[in-house]
């Protein structure tokens, strides 16, 4: 192989490194962050039911009062 060609290989390949090396960071910045909405998600829908514990038995809406 000729050096000019061995050059063009170990660019691509330092090339190919680096963007591995970002992609790897970017899918660790994404987990966390789904992690994250996933746990505030499970936080909201705990609230969610324990507000629904506290409505009045026999639906979940109140009559709107005559007079609206």
């Amino acid at each position: 192989m000729s050096d000019e060609r061995i050059m063009r290989l170990e660019e691509k390949l330092a090339f190919q490194e680096h963007t591995i090396a970002e992609l790897n960071d970017a899918l660790v910045r994404q987990q966390q962050r789904l992690e994250l909405l996933d746990q505030r998600s499970r936080q909201l829908m705990e609230r969610v039911r324990q507000l629904a514990e506290r409505l009045p038995e026999g639906g979940e809406h109140e009559e709107i009062p005559p007079h609206y």
